[in-house]
């Protein structure tokens, strides 16, 4: 791992951002332990947990469009600023819930994923703009290993905080957290800025931001690796969906642990993740083209048979080997397309890309989680997750199909040249 110090090192810009993850990061799951919790002990119904995460997934599967046009548009950095403290005064106002039904929490959890994308997105798009050519697969690969690190931290330490110090001090933490982001991504600075560099935003488009998006549309479709990459976040959340309830029900509902048992099933999740993150920064730049397609349905395949063994799963410390299994082999992959993806998507298009995959994803997860809400009345959560597996597996085979017909040829690099990016060493202001 001594790329990834290196890169905090030299890189002022992307250490600053970096900070910024890592603190807004494990707030976010200090949120998500406590709401799910609050959400099963005001009813203890996983349908309400899924009428949590169906309200999340319609905000972002919103958002996404709106904020990939301004990320394309406007200065991304300041999108990043402002999605951070709405995020802030949202994430307070959670202590709400503690008094209210759980309408609140429907509503509040819907406003600050809403708020996300302008971040989350944001942040990916101008990866290479603070990272040059040789640095982008190190940066991508700690920006992922970054985000599994403090879903294993966070949830662990949300579940444990939830029960010793209760909801309101998570809901404080957590809006906290994005006001610390905020003030790390505002002391980021690149020459140039970071406004994408446009030359058809005519008044006439400006005045059409619609026809935009779907130029965005029209670009992922004409490029298939780009599309293909977006169907495969499309085919995980088939199971991926259902992941977002079951973690719970298996938690409280099957093994009686309470929110301590939730963060112990998300915190070997993002133990798998930061496993599959380490395997892929080591074997992307050993990888060519043509073996890194092959090693995505090999993931594919091992994530969905080990989530159908986690499901079955008697005793609690198994399940939570094979969780950590099924992810960390969803990691390799996640790591390995967005460096393609990074590679591959010009500037102009990064906001609408990013923010569109995001979108595609929550949408089918929407779905996932709404069958699984309906089906935990009726069905046993062992029952649910067998088949989660197999259909979040399945992408493997559609994925190995397409590349053995040829229909993912490699895209031309249009990365940002290392010359053009100031990124090493403190700004004179």
């Amino acid at each position: 791992m001594a790329g990834f110090g290196a890169l905090l090192s030299r890189n002022r810009n992307y250490r600053y951002t970096w900070l910024g993850q890592v603190v807004s990061e494990i707030g976010d799951h200090f949120n998500n332990i406590a709401v799910f919790s609050l959400t099963l002990e005001q009813t203890r119904s996983g349908m309400a947990v899924s009428g949590v995460m169906l309200a999340r997934a319609l905000a972002m599967v919103t958002a996404g469009p709106i904020a990939g046009i301004l990320l394309d548009r406007l200065d991304r950095k300041r999108v990043m600023i402002a999605s951070d403290l709405a995020r802030a005064a949202i994430a307070y106002s959670f202590v709400l819930c503690l008094t209210s039904g759980a309408w609140s929490l429907y509503l509040l959890s819907a406003l600050l994923v809403f708020a996300s994308p302008f971040f989350t997105s944001g942040r990916t798009a101008i990866l290479p703009a603070i990272a040059s050519r040789d640095e982008l697969h190190t940066a991508n690969s700690l920006t992922q290993t970054t985000q599994w690190t403090t879903l294993t931290i966070g949830t662990l330490l949300g579940g444990t905080s939830v029960m010793q110090f209760g909801y309101r001090w998570a809901f404080g933490f957590n809006a906290l957290s994005f006001l610390f982001s905020a003030l790390s991504i505002g002391g980021l600075r690149v020459a140039g800025g970071f406004r994408a560099e446009r030359s058809d935003l005519t008044e006439e488009r400006v005045l059409r931001p619609w026809h935009e998006y779907r130029e965005g549309l029209r670009y992922m479709r004409q490029t298939p690796l780009v599309f293909g990459l977006a169907l495969v976040g499309v085919g995980w959340a088939t199971g991926g969906g259902a992941a977002q309830i079951l973690f719970s029900l298996f938690g409280e509902v099957v093994f009686h642990k309470g929110a301590a048992g939730i963060g112990a099933i998300w915190g070997s999740a993002g133990i798998g993740l930061l496993i599959g993150a380490a395997v892929a920064w080591r074997l992307g730049p050993r990888l060519s083209f043509s073996g890194y397609k092959w090693t995505v349905p090999v993931c594919y395949v091992i994530h969905g048979g080990a989530y159908v063994i986690f499901s079955q799963m008697e005793r609690f410390w198994l399940l939570l080997v094979f969780i950590a299994l099924s992810r960390a082999s969803v990691g390799v992959s996640s790591v390995l397309n967005q460096t393609q993806l990074l590679r591959h998507v010009a500037d102009a298009y990064r906001g609408r890309v990013f923010s569109t995959m995001e979108s595609m994803t929550w949408a089918m997860m929407m779905i996932s989680m709404a069958v699984t809400g309906l089906a935990s009345e009726v069905a046993s959560p062992r029952s649910i997750g067998a088949v989660a597996g197999v259909l979040s597996g399945s992408t493997a085979f559609f994925w190995a199909w397409a590349n053995h017909r040829g229909k993912l040829p490699e895209p031309p690099e249009v990365g940002i040249e290392p010359e053009e990016v100031e990124v090493h060493g403190d700004p004179k202001v």
